[in-house]
């Protein structure tokens, strides 16, 4: 029997239990028709096409045909509380302090930041099937279409700012590469300071917001985003804007691509698992497997910090998260903050 797990997720309105119900008889990616679809959520045909419409607004994707219903472009596996939930270990779960699964959020970074901060040694997991304004590092955007990744922040309570504190993104990163290797996903690495890179292009990312001072608590919100199955237009919208060329799990795993809820499960148990022992002993312990999963170690490299830009060769980094980099034989060393790296091909 699986122990419960704290909810203070806010009362569904029956509109939005209405849309849940929808998405669940769409999943399997197969014509439903409206007739039946009316049916089964007992409502009329005309409320069947409204909650249609509404979800195409948020984003999500539906085909309509006449005379065969309304589908998914594909079968999508939809997030499901009770499904993480069951995937955990009960010692995992007996530290979740709440897990709330979301249809739509503005950010689930801003989501577990706006809430009360969670008990020290207990983690406040949210996620999200679609994110409004998903971040990424520098004020970027993070854009995951409905059903194609992996949203979620976790909240976690330090009871004292833990020694090394500014490495916690890389030690989060070899959290991530643990729990994906626990499902068969191989040969990813990172990239500093917060990428998931696999055959040099990008995975997913990590951004983590702090509260605190430097003695006493503190709230940190870590955020990931991992691509699981992109659709073939963002990545040429990514790729005509310039941006990082992607990855995604189905790309590496594909008929052996795992649940998300799966992944979401080993992902927190890996994350809760990291936490603790990085606030007794800081990225130390992280440190030598980071610098294995280095994808830039000793390689050229671009450093662009405000209106300057650093030519020189990545010699790894510090115990306090500071990237190295030789200049001309002399070690410079670059906070993360607003820096940007690029490796110089």
């Amino acid at each position: 029997m699986i122990a419960p797990a704290k909810n203070r997720s806010p009362k569904l309105s029956p509109t939005q239990v209405r849309r849940a119900r929808l998405l669940a008889l769409l999943a399997t990616g197969e014509f439903q028709s409206g007739e039946r679809l009316a049916k089964r959520l007992r409502i009329s045909r005309g409320g069947i096409w409204k909650l249609i419409r509404s979800l195409q607004a948020m984003g999500v994707t539906i085909e309509s045909v006449p005379r065969q219903g309304y589908r998914f472009p594909r079968a999508v596996d939809l997030l499901d509380r009770n499904a993480i939930l069951a995937e955990m270990s009960s010692e995992t779960r007996a530290l979740l302090d709440p897990l709330d699964v979301l249809l739509t959020v503005d950010s689930t970074n801003r989501y577990v930041a706006e809430h009360a901060a969670n008990a020290p040694g207990t983690t406040h997991v949210c996620v999200a099937e679609i994110q409004n304004a998903g971040r990424g590092r520098r004020g970027r955007s993070w854009i995951a279409p409905f059903g194609s990744g992996i949203c979620m922040s976790l909240g976690w309570q330090f009871q004292e700012a833990p020694p090394t504190f500014s490495a916690l993104s890389l030690a989060v990163g070899v959290g991530v590469v643990h729990a994906f290797a626990r499902l068969g996903i191989e040969g990813v690495g990172l990239k500093w300071p917060n990428d998931l890179i696999w055959q040099q292009r990008k995975l997913g990312g990590i951004l983590i917001e702090m509260r605190g001072e430097s003695a006493g608590p503190a709230q940190v919100v870590i955020g990931i985003g991992i691509n699981m199955r992109m659709p073939g237009s963002v990545r040429i919208m990514l790729a005509e804007q310039q941006a990082a060329l992607i990855a995604d799990v189905h790309e590496i795993m594909r008929d052996r691509t795992p649940p998300r809820n799966a992944l979401v499960a080993v992902l927190v148990e890996e994350l809760t698992r990291m936490l603790q022992t990085f606030g007794e002993k800081g990225f130390e312990p992280f440190a030598q497997e980071w610098r294995r999963l280095d994808t830039l170690a000793d390689a050229p490299v671009r450093v662009t910090s405000g209106s300057e830009t650093t030519f020189g060769r990545a010699r790894g980094v510090e115990l306090d998260g500071t990237l190295l980099v030789d200049v001309d034989g002399q070690l410079r060393r670059f906070a993360s903050g607003e820096v940007s790296l690029r490796a110089v091909r």
